[in-house]
């Protein structure tokens, strides 16, 4: 049913035929109210206006729906006593369920920004909110630990600033798409992370074009060369791994090669790359680059350090089918820890950066306003596999 401020207006517009400076009965009977009818109804576009839930963002639902109140009353586009859209109201405007509305206005409850008043609605209860920040977070990809960085993120945060994510899928053309239909918005922050399959040789022209110094915030790889001092929380890519390896040395001893699985066509940084050639000469070890390995095969005394985790499922299931112990006869390293790899085949090493660490110290930058640019931290844990 439509709301009562679109009955009035539908009412008023049917056609009668009375000469044009006259009126219907029916018209004059409702005239007095035509100009509240007119309000109500632009007040009920204005609030729903106020709520802006994006299909392609990976923040849930419901907490786009708090961020779109938390910024309304940052620029004072909502007061005390202003009526929030009804459930209804917001399921028939953007097909979503009750269920997600009612938990995001909870949540302003239990803010006590907003309340509820009994077969009437929700209304604002303090607009005395000042946010810190409106930020637009683009990720190269979902994965275990882009989620770790975005959780402690969004918690360090808190309710003290809004955020709008956004995935590319290693595009650069995506990434340059999503970054050029930002501005649409008046965001304080753009928190990015830069990596791609190809392209990018433009990269930092694009970003200096398109996104202002003051509000830049680069993550996990570090992008040098701008003309403007930029904001950082970044991995020491080649430094992290040449320092790890040889943290893992006296393990390593046993063995007489070590094998780095790294795709022909990948994001990942070229620095692990030269980290690694690095440690292998100043120790004196045998090394070889391995593009895909499913073409491998097993070789005793060889360390394998992988990359992407579906390089280490095959990596393990080619070394089960031979004889070699793993820890003993052959080895693994693997980048970036998750609760399987402490539990998988008695342990598996792994080398990683602090992930929680980088979201948390992200998020402290932005509301200091902060320029710095922070190394992250990167440790080793060794276990049975190696």
């Amino acid at each position: 049913m439509l709301p009562l401020a679109f009955q009035w207006v539908l009412f008023k517009t049917i056609p009668t035929p009375d000469v044009e400076s006259s009126f219907s009965l029916k018209e004059f009977v409702i005239f007095p109210f035509l100009n509240i009818a007119i309000f109500d109804i632009e007040l009920y576009h204005v609030m729903l206006h106020l709520i802006d839930i994006k299909e392609d963002s990976k923040i849930p639902k419901y907490k786009q729906i708090v961020n779109s109140v938390l910024t309304a009353l940052g620029n004072e586009q909502l007061k005390i006593n202003d009526k929030l859209p009804s459930v209804n109201d917001l399921w028939l405007e953007f097909d979503i369920s009750r269920d997600t509305i009612v938990k995001a206005y909870d949540h302003l409850k239990h803010l006590k920004l907003i309340d509820s008043v009994p077969g009437k609605g929700y209304y604002i209860t303090n607009d005395d909110l000042e946010l810190k920040a409106k930020v637009f977070l683009l990720f190269n990809k979902l994965s275990a630990h882009k989620k770790v960085i975005y959780d402690a993120f969004s918690h360090e945060l808190g309710d003290k600033a809004t955020i709008d994510f956004f995935i590319y899928d290693n595009n650069y053309r995506q990434f340059k798409n999503l970054i050029n239909a930002s501005k649409a918005r008046d965001y304080t922050h753009y928190a990015v992370i830069c990596h791609f399959e190809e392209g990018g040789n433009d990269l930092i022209d694009f970003i200096q074009q398109h996104i202002p110094a003051e509000k830049l915030l680069i993550l996990d790889k570090n992008v040098n060369n701008f003309k403007t001092a930029t904001a950082s929380v970044y991995q020491d890519f080649e430094n992290d791994i040449f320092s790890a390896l040889v943290e893992l040395n006296p393990q390593l001893k046993q063995y007489k090669q070590l094998k780095l699985l790294v795709p022909e066509k990948t994001y990942h940084p070229i620095e692990i790359k030269k980290g690694f050639f690095k440690f292998c000469g100043e120790y004196a070890y045998d090394f070889k680059i391995i593009s895909d390995i499913q073409e491998e095969n097993i070789e005793e005394a060889t360390v394998y350090i992988n990359l992407r985790e579906k390089d280490l499922v095959t990596l393990i299931k080619k070394i089960k089918a031979t004889d070699f112990r793993l820890g003993k006869d052959v080895g693994i390293i693997s980048y970036n820890d998750t609760p399987i790899k402490e539990v998988l085949l008695d342990g598996i090493t792994v080398i990683s950066t602090d992930f929680e660490q980088l979201g948390r110290q992200a998020a402290k930058l932005i509301l200091a306003n902060s320029k710095e640019q922070k190394r992250n931290p990167f440790y080793v844990i060794h276990r049975s596999s190696l």
